[in-house]
Parts: structure tokens; C-alpha cells; sequence
């Protein structure tokens, strides 16, 4: 059977996904990349998945609230700055969800920057704090990773408050996502 592992960042998120002959198991991984990088290996050791999904919320700038994006490309933009030392920023985990035939229904792709400070301006479609790190640690153990974002706020338009706001409508709008529209892996 199907091992899939849903993480998510603070209880507020957390969605249950109802899909038949799958096996899911949740990991709780708390905010920032740090936390989630450790969090999500206790989690894989435990639980050796077949895919790790990441599920939450996120900012944006040029997109609306409510949207829904399917992340395959992620960005660390704390890791931008210092691509002059040769330091990797990007991770693309398309080719594995691919290889093994995982999400390929789920059409619209996205890119996440993921970090700890503070921006204005992004490369890609939302925001978030640990979605580039847990996909970070599926490339390394070899794990189809796949991240599903639902838009709670406008960057620089009173996010935090408007992040609180939308708890309830976020996870609405990612249970309608997994359970109605994506029925399956």
C-alpha cells in the first residue's frame, strides 16, 4: 500500500486528505526551515514514505487570495545571495515525482521561495518558510516531494493579521484541493 507523508508547519494548516488505498501519515514540522528540516527526517525515518506532500499556506505578491498552487520548483532566497560562492538555491523535483508517476494529474506548477527574512520582491509565485527545505531533505533520501499552497495574504499588506484571518478558509480551500479536485496521487 501507499505510504504518503503530509507535513505541515503549525495545526492551523492541517488538512486530513481521504483518499482510498493509501496509508497517510502527518508530521507536525513548526515554522522556519530549520525546524522543518529536522522534524520532516524524524518523520521519514519513522515512517519511509513513497512521497512526502507539503501542505500550507502562503504569501504573494502578484497572485490572489484564495489561489492554489502545486509547487515543483522551490528557491531558497536566503541561498540567493550567495550564489557567488557557488551555493545552490534551487531545487526542482519534478523528474522524481515524474519517475515514479506520482502527481502528474495535478497540472498547474508553481514555484516556492522559501526563507526567514524579509523580502519585497520574489522570484516565483508564493512565499513560505519550509517547503525548500523539506524538499531539500526528499532529494537527498531520494523521496518524491510535492508542495500544495493555498494564498492567505498579499505580502506587505498586513500579512501576519491577514495569515490569521484565512486559517479556516486555507484549510477549506485545501481539503476542497485534495479531497474533491485531486482524489487521488
Amino acid at each position: 500500500m501507499l505510504k504518503i507523508l503530509v507535513t505541515y508547519a503549525v495545526q492551523g494548516e492541517f488538512t486530513e486528505i481521504k483518499w482510498p488505498d493509501v496509508e497517510v501519515y502527518y508530521v507536525r514540522t513548526g515554522i522556519g526551515k530549520v525546524k522543518s528540516a529536522f522534524h520532516l527526517s524524524e518523520a521519514i525515518q519513522q515512517v519511509k514514505p513513497d512521497i512526502v506532500i507539503n501542505q500550507g499556506t502562503a504569501g504573494t505578491i502578484n497572485h490572489q487570495v484564495g489561489d492554489v498552487f502545486v509547487c515543483r520548483h522551490f528557491v531558497d532566497r536566503d541561498m540567493h545571495k550567495m550564489t557567488g560562492l557557488g551555493m545552490e538555491y534551487r531545487i526542482d523535483s519534478s523528474e522524481l515525482l515524474a519517475a515514479r508517476g506520482f502527481c502528474q494529474h495535478w497540472t498547474v506548477s508553481a514555484t516556492c521561495n522559501t526563507g526567514d527574512s524579509f523580502l519585497t520582491d520574489i522570484e516565483g509565485d508564493v512565499v513560505d518558510m519550509e517547503a525548500y527545505a523539506q524538499a531539500f531533505v526528499c532529494r537527498a533520501k531520494e523521496i518524491p516531494f510535492i508542495s500544495v499552497k493555498y494564498v492567505s495574504d498579499v505580502i506587505g499588506q498586513n500579512s501576519v493579521k491577514h495569515w490569521e484571518d484565512r486559517l479556516e478558509d486555507a484549510r477549506a480551500g485545501l481539503s476542497h484541493f485534495f479531497n474533491v479536485l485531486k482524489e487521488s496521487i
